[in-house]
């Protein structure tokens, strides 16, 4: 079943063509990966989907119903989550309290009785916290629970991220550049994170750089360059086409 459809999106910026009528569907369940050189438009094709930027042209449809143009803030509610190539974290709180703040769509935000700690509000908050705390295990966080945000490594800061996407309780996950940055053994970790996310039935769309790991995980890819598409296909498809191998190598097409 096609979850996201995205057709013939476009953006430009000061008359330069960041993406130029890009077009692709994912699949309920998949993980569906964009790649291309520096430059290509990955981010700013993240950005067209997930609402931070508004399309020239083209529609995306989610579930079969056009979101294009819609908000994040709206997105979140139709289970859209996404993590960032910069780190997102509030440093200034604890690990598990992090994962909790990408729960509040499912909290009662009454302020009346948040004021007064009804018990039905202190009930919920050991159920949050109880729901983060099994977020972070299932990450590989369980042992920084308690840990403050500002004293874990950056590869685990990493993993923090997705928990607190996961809060969101998404239907489908944006994943820009999650092993950037990250050592062998720390990107062998996330991409087993990954894959335990796909395998609870989150779809997910990811932006990499490292070939070894999206060649790993990847259902079908999406191949870009100069904001165009340059090809699309499964792994194995991608790896062997001569248009991908001249844009990675600088060898003639």
């Amino acid at each position: 079943m096609t979850l996201l459809e995205v057709s013939n999106i476009s953006k430009s910026f000061g008359g330069v063509n960041a993406v130029t009528d890009v077009s692709f569907r994912v699949h309920a369940g998949s993980i569906y990966s964009v790649i291309g050189p520096n430059g290509a438009g990955k981010t700013t094709l993240f950005n067209l989907v997930t609402g931070v930027y508004l399309p020239d042209h083209g529609v995306v449809h989610l579930k079969g119903k056009p979101v294009h143009g819609v908000s994040p803030a709206v997105l979140a509610t139709m289970g859209v989550a996404r993590t960032f190539q910069n780190l997102q974290i509030c440093m200034n709180m604890t690990a598990i309290e992090n994962v909790m703040v990408g729960a509040h769509l499912h909290l009662d935000r009454n302020p009346l009785k948040a004021v007064l700690r009804l018990p039905s509000i202190r009930s919920r908050d050991r159920q949050l916290f109880d729901e983060a705390a099994e977020l972070m295990a299932s990450v590989g966080l369980g042992n920084y629970i308690h840990a403050h945000a500002d004293s874990l490594s950056y590869g685990l800061l990493k993993r923090l991220e997705i928990a607190r996407a996961l809060a969101m309780r998404p239907t489908i996950l944006f994943l820009d550049e999650p092993a950037a940055g990250l050592n062998p053994n720390e990107t062998d970790e996330i991409a087993d994170v990954i894959r335990k996310v796909r395998d609870t039935g989150v779809t997910i769309v990811l932006v990499e750089h490292d070939m070894k790991m999206v060649m790993r995980l990847s259902d079908r890819i999406l191949v870009m360059e100069s904001g165009k598409t340059l090809t699309e296909g499964t792994a194995e498809q991608v790896r062997h086409d001569p248009q991908v191998i001249a844009a990675y190598l600088g060898a003639p097409a």
